[in-house]
């Protein structure tokens, strides 16, 4: 284990992703608010379903940012040999792949959706819970690894 760290990366990466995540929950503000006048009668079941399937979702992202933190603190290391370097850039390449790979997931699907206003408003809570929660994991446990390797 490395006894010096440079998080100024680190840091940077959360206060982006803090941007990000109040633009995101304007955004669900403004979904909500949208279907809400669609499906008065069917918003709350469009709500709740979506929060199940967030729910589902939540473990393995929990253990996909944790990995993703692992590795960005592991990268914060001074003093690293280009072949750690190396196998930590694999690493960043394959974990963006997988996030790419969601993101067109959902993009697709939202595209390709028929025009039933509660399949839609599902798929975009579900899709903003998704992205919130991916920020909201990542924030915690590197937050807390800062803290820990920091001594603070």
């Amino acid at each position: 284990m490395a006894s010096a760290y440079d998080f100024t990366k680190l840091r940077r990466l959360l206060y982006i992703q803090l941007v990000i995540q109040i633009v995101l929950v304007a955004l669900l503000l403004w979904a909500s608010w949208m279907f809400q006048q669609k499906l008065a009668d069917r918003f709350l079941n469009c709500v709740i379903f979506s929060l199940v399937i967030q729910l589902g979702l939540f473990f393995p992202l929990r253990s996909l940012t944790a990995k993703e933190v692992d590795r960005e603190i592991a990268s914060s290391a001074l003093g690293l040999t280009p072949a750690d370097l190396q196998a930590l850039r694999r690493k960043r390449v394959t974990a963006d792949v997988i996030k790419s790979s969601v993101f067109l997931f959902f993009f697709i699907f939202i595209l390709r959706l028929p025009e039933k206003p509660a399949i839609l408003a599902i798929a975009y809570f579900t899709f903003i819970l998704t992205c919130l929660s991916y920020f909201q994991c990542f924030n915690f446990a590197a937050r807390r690894e800062m803290r820990a390797r920091t001594g603070q």
